[in-house]
């Protein structure tokens, strides 16, 4: 029987993949219960796991640019640790990935082996983690790389939308900025696909299909919870003084799931909806 480990499993990303793998054999760490950076630890929690699935992440973008060797302790080291200890075990993993590593000057989809390009410093050790997973388990890590994610656990754009429609008559929101809103279920589920097809070695783009941007985003959170999306009014990202720089153009291509024989993921809207629907939003 096949054994998994999830990092990072009290988290958005982690609760979910948790849930898509349900009645399997699974050992669940949240940063409580693991250290990702101290690889001692990181050897014997890897022990006798077929799977290492590492949601664990650094994952506040502003903050990274005040706190890069933090950031960089968890998202490149803590991620190398984990990789070094799969291959000491003979463990598969999936490492998850950012559309940070990209620059976002594209105009189309980016492939999974486009040049990384970050622009902060959030992109720059997600860059470095993927870089140093590759290298320790070349023939059995797996990049999952996702962008605009929501879910029912954890702070996410879709949640602060709702409760912001709750307390204004109007919000602003972006409009030069475009990516894939993606459901952490999905990505969950999709994860877990990957794993049981035994699809090779290297970068999947793990995003919801279709694109838009941040105020379209808004605007369909508000229509699928029954509320006017004009009252969604559309900005710009200049008008938002920030210490990270955003990718203006997060869309990313899927050409890695047709490779591999498996569908790609479902439209966002659809995910969407269905994400309202079950409560995953409320």
């Amino acid at each position: 029987m096949t054994r998994y480990l999830v990092t990072g499993a009290r988290g958005m990303l982690g609760t979910d993949l948790l849930e898509a793998l349900a009645g399997r054999d699974v050992t669940a760490l949240g940063r409580d219960d693991l250290d990702i950076t101290e690889p001692s630890a990181v050897l014997d929690a890897v022990a006798g796991h077929d799977v290492v699935l590492n949601a664990a992440a650094y994952t506040d973008v502003d903050q990274a640019e005040s706190d890069e060797e933090r950031a960089r302790a968890v998202n490149a080291i803590g991620a190398g640790n984990l990789a070094a200890a799969a291959a000491r075990h003979g463990a598969r993993m999936v490492q998850f990935s950012t559309d940070y590593v990209f620059d976002g000057t594209a105009t189309e989809p980016y492939p999974e082996d486009a040049p990384r390009h970050p622009l902060g410093a959030y992109g720059r050790t997600k860059a470095e983690g993927e870089e140093r997973v590759l290298a320790a388990l070349p023939d059995g890590a797996m990049i999952v790389r996702t962008a605009w994610l929501y879910g029912r656990n954890g702070g996410n754009f879709a949640r602060t939308m709702l409760r912001l429609a709750a307390e204004r008559d109007t919000v602003q929101v972006v409009t030069d900025q475009i990516g894939q809103p993606t459901w952490s279920a999905d990505l969950a589920r999709q994860t877990v696909r990957l794993l049981d097809a035994a699809a090779p070695a290297g970068i999947y783009h793990g995003t919801n299909a279709g694109r838009t941007s941040w105020h379209g985003f808004a605007q369909a959170i508000f229509e699928v919870a029954g509320l006017d999306p004009a009252r969604v009014e559309p900005t710009d990202s200049a008008q938002f003084t920030r210490p990270a720089p955003r990718p203006a153009y997060s869309v990313l291509g899927h050409s890695g799931w047709v490779k591999a024989g498996i569908p790609p993921m479902r439209a966002w809207p659809d995910a969407l909806h269905e994400a309202f629907a079950t409560g995953a939003l409320t």
